[in-house]
C-alpha cells in the first residue's frame, strides 16, 4: 500500500492574503524613505535676540556685528572703540579726583567777591583813621611821636587784618570748589556703577523675549517634522496592520498589534527646544552670553 502524505495548508484565501502581504511588504521595503522631509531643523535667530547680541556688543565696545543672513548667527565683529560703555562715566570720574580738579567749579564770581568786600574793609578802615587822627589832635598828639606810633601801629593792624580777610575768602572759595569736585565725582562713579546694571537689564529683556520666540519658533519646525515622519511612515503602518490580522487568522489566535505612534510636541520635545527653554529661565537670571 503506498505511503500517503498529507499538507496542510490554509484556506484558499488566507494562502492568497498572505502572498498578496509578502507582495506588498517587499514593494513597501524597496521603495525608500524620504527622510529628509522630517531632518532636524534648527529654528534661525530673530530679531529680538540680535539686538540683544548687538547691545551686549556695544556695552562692550566691541562694535557693530554681522549676522548670516541664512541663520541669522552672529557671523562676524566691527571694529569698535574698545571702550566700556561705563568708561566715559569713570574717565568724568578721574578728571574730578586730581589735585587740580578744584578749578573746573571755582566761581568766577568769587573775584568780585573778594574785591567787594576789601573795598568795604578798607572803607571801615578809613574811617578808623579818621577817627584816630581826630582823637590825636584832640589830645595834641598829631604829628607827635606817639601819635606817629599809634598810626603806624593802626597801619601795621589794617594790613594784616586786611590780609587775613583776602585768605579767608579765598580758602572758603578753595573749600567750596574742593567740595562741589568731590560731590562730581561721586555723581559720576555713580553713574558708571549704575550704567552697566541698566544696561544689563535690558539686554536681558531683549533675550529673553527673543529665546521665547525662538523656541515657539522651533515647536513649530519640531511639529512639521513629526508630522512629515508620521505621514512618511504611514504605509508601513498600515501593511503591520494588515500582516498582523492574516497572522490572527492563520494562527487561529488574534494577534497583538503595535504601532508606532508620535507623542505631541511638548512631550517628546528635541535637545534643542529644552535647551531653549532652559535659556528662557536662564534669560531671567543672567545675561545674554553670561557673566
Amino acid at each position: 500500500m503506498a505511503e500517503q502524505t498529507t499538507i496542510a495548508r490554509p484556506a484558499p484565501y488566507l494562502e492568497a492574503a498572505g502572498e498578496k502581504f509578502v507582495d506588498l511588504a517587499a514593494q513597501l521595503a524597496a521603495k525608500p524613505v524620504d527622510t529628509a522631509a522630517f531632518a532636524p531643523t534648527i529654528a534661525g535667530q530673530n530679531v529680538l535676540t540680535q539686538a540683544a547680541q548687538q547691545q551686549a556688543a556695544t556695552q562692550a565696545g566691541l562694535g557693530t556685528l554681522q549676522f548670516d543672513p541664512t541663520t541669522g548667527a552672529v557671523s562676524g565683529v566691527g571694529t569698535g572703540t574698545g571702550v566700556a560703555g561705563y568708561q566715559p562715566f569713570l574717565q568724568q570720574a578721574a578728571a574730578y579726583s586730581g589735585p587740580q580738579a578744584y578749578q573746573q567749579f571755582m566761581s568766577p564770581y568769587q573775584q568780585d567777591v573778594i574785591d567787594t568786600s576789601l573795598a568795604e574793609f578798607d572803607k571801615q578802615r578809613q574811617i578808623a583813621r579818621q577817627q584816630l587822627l581826630g582823637t590825636q589832635v584832640a589830645q595834641g598828639a598829631f604829628g607827635q611821636g606817639r601819635g606817629q606810633i599809634g598810626e603806624a601801629e593802626f597801619s601795621a593792624q589794617s594790613l594784616q587784618d586786611r590780609a587775613l580777610l583776602q585768605a579767608q575768602l579765598q580758602q572758603q572759595g578753595f573749600q567750596q570748589a574742593q567740595q562741589a569736585a568731590a560731590q562730581a565725582q561721586a555723581q559720576q562713579a555713580g553713574l558708571a556703577s549704575l550704567q552697566p546694571s541698566l544696561a544689563q537689564s535690558q539686554i536681558q529683556q531683549l533675550g529673553a523675549a527673543g529665546t521665547s520666540n525662538l523656541a515657539y519658533q522651533q515647536a513649530i519646525l519640531d511639529a512639521a517634522s513629526q508630522a512629515a515622519q508620521t505621514a512618511a511612515y504611514e504605509p508601513q503602518q498600515r501593511l503591520g496592520f494588515l500582516g498582523s490580522a492574516i497572522g490572527g487568522m492563520l494562527s487561529g489566535q488574534p494577534q497583538a498589534y503595535s504601532t508606532m505612534t508620535t507623542a505631541p510636541a511638548a512631550a517628546t520635545a528635541g535637545p534643542l527646544s529644552q535647551a531653549l527653554s532652559g535659556a528662557a529661565t536662564i534669560y531671567g537670571l543672567g545675561s545674554l552670553f553670561g557673566r
